[in-house]
């Protein structure tokens, strides 16, 4: 149809409710209450989303891209396009989406590293049926307690701009926010642009042995200005230049009535700079499912992905020092044999004051999937991070919050990072009151820390755990894709670490 010259016809929205009441199996009077207490998306709000309109030509890449937006939006559980008639050189097409249940009046609870976290909101990602999310919330985490207000908007009347707000007041300080852009919402945009603005105070703690050993207040101020413009989608590569200006200033002061008092504040510090950037994309991506989330489908990335930006920061901009910005990320997809990916990641940052590179950091990760029974997938991650003269309000943690599950929380500081973990996941066609499906995984987790940082050198060696979890994928809410219920168990005999962490959180993989 492409290579005639078709052009798009008719194109019919079915938005679909979140049960089937044509299926017996989800025709209970449970399921046709929630049906009808839900609102169903409007048509103009997926209308806002398509990258194609009736008339322009057809193309089969712009469908699937629309699938792949579709799919993103935390109110549509699947998406699918598919061209329904072909006749006098017009291709009729049909847009199917399923909804989700995105009202969320409730209480959460999350455990991690021995810590508890709760919120108690009011929530809807899918506020009337328009795609707007709105949320009234209160959490307790082990850093604060906060009261949220926050309003976002992924299509200002209808169009392809965005906007968002949020305001939070915690039980150490407030943050603002508010932001307007269109940014490149498709391969062949032309054009982007963006305005933000960002002010906190908070309290910043530094961990040492998952134990808080100094704190301070960090009053921060950030804006950005910036776009760019792109020559769209040639010969499967976009090529996008990017520019702007950004504005950071923090400012550190001791923490009242507090019992453990940084040694030390931090030097004031405000960057002020105009930088300009560029992004190298490559369109190449496949559809699969049972991978990172269960009974969905996902969008695998095996392009290459490289972007960079330079900036220059000088008192002729408001900044109380003279730097240079540097910043680069690579992502890479391989395809490999057997039913077997690998996923490659790099980022780089730094600036560099008075001939020398300040907060360098520069990571690494690999993550490995071999699917060697159609219900069992093999997984294996290795990760890597290294810094230089990092700000000392940053410490590089690792813990039972961020992937070494059998030890309490920001555990292990250091100036230099390393984790490898391998998980054998199990998917299931069990389906519970057709509301969850429920996979299982066996997992091991490695990992350690170098070097002495501003809190001093917590270095016990290195870390082992393993331990076994079960894994709910959540089919009828956007309130997170999969809910992780894990057992870990130290394998360091070690003062002070509990023979096992019971572990629950939610997340966007598996």
């Amino acid at each position: 149809m492409e290579a005639a010259g078709a052009v798009i016809g008719n194109i019919d929205i079915d938005i679909r409710n979140i049960f089937d009441e044509n299926d017996p199996r989800e025709a209970s009077g449970l399921f046709r209450l929630a049906n009808h207490l839900h609102i169903r998306t409007k048509r103009s709000t997926i209308k806002a989303q398509l990258l194609f309109a009736a008339g322009e030509k057809y193309s089969a890449r712009k469908l699937a891209e629309t699938e792949r937006a579709l799919r993103l939006l935390s109110y549509v559980y699947d998406a699918h396009i598919v061209p329904v008639h072909y006749a006098a050189g017009k291709v009729d097409v049909k847009v199917i989406t399923k909804d989700v249940w995105t009202l969320s009046p409730g209480i959460s609870f999350g455990r991690a590293g021995g810590s508890n976290a709760t919120n108690f909101n009011i929530q809807d990602t899918n506020f009337f049926g328009w795609g707007k999310t709105l949320q009234l919330s209160r959490g307790s985490s082990v850093d604060r307690t906060s009261n949220t207000t926050a309003w976002s908007d992924p299509n200002v009347f209808g169009s392809h701009w965005t906007a968002a707000a949020a305001y939070v007041a915690s039980s150490d300080g407030t943050t603002r926010s508010a932001q307007i852009a269109q940014p490149f919402y498709s391969l062949d945009t032309r054009w982007s642009a963006k305005m933000t603005g960002v002010g906190f105070d908070r309290t910043v703690s530094r961990y040492n042995l998952g134990r808080v050993v100094d704190k301070f207040n960090d009053d921060q101020t950030s804006y950005e200005m910036s776009g760019g413009i792109s020559s769209g989608l040639i010969d499967g590569w976009t090529k996008r230049l990017l520019f702007g200006i950004r504005y950071d200033r923090n400012m550190f002061m001791p923490t009242p009535n507090t019992a453990t008092p940084a040694k030390e504040l931090p030097a004031d510090r405000t960057l002020s700079y105009p930088f300009v950037g560029f992004d190298i994309l490559q369109d190449d991506y496949k559809k699969t499912g049972d991978q990172n989330e269960i009974g969905r489908t996902e969008d695998l990335y095996f392009g290459t992905d490289v972007t960079g930006s330079v900036g220059l920061s000088n008192s002729a901009f408001g900044a109380n020092r003279n730097a240079l910005m540097l910043a680069a990320t690579v992502v890479k997809g391989f395809q490999l044999r057997a039913e077997q990916q690998l996923f490659l990641t790099s980022n780089f940052s730094t600036r560099v004051e008075e001939g020398r590179a300040r907060n360098l950091i520069a990571d690494g990760g690999a993550k490995y999937y071999w699917r060697w029974r159609e219900n069992c997938l093999l997984y294996a991650a290795a990760s890597a991070t290294v810094t230089d003269s990092l700000d000392p309000e940053l410490q590089l943690l690792l813990g039972g919050d961020n992937g070494l599950r059998g030890y309490p929380l920001r555990y292990e500081s250091g100036t230099s990072r390393a984790l490898v973990t391998v998980e054998q996941r199990l998917f299931t066609d069990w389906y519970p009151f057709r509301l969850a499906r429920v996979g299982a995984a066996v997992f091991a987790d490695v990992g350690r820390t170098w070097g002495s940082g501003a809190s001093g050198n917590s270095d016990p060696g290195l870390l082992r755990d393993v331990g076994f979890g079960l894994r709910l994928g959540n089919t009828r809410t956007g309130l997170g894709n999969v809910l992780h219920v894990d057992f870990a168990f130290p394998l360091n005999d070690m003062a002070g670490i509990q023979k096992f962490q019971f572990l629950v959180q939610t997340f966007k993989s598996f």
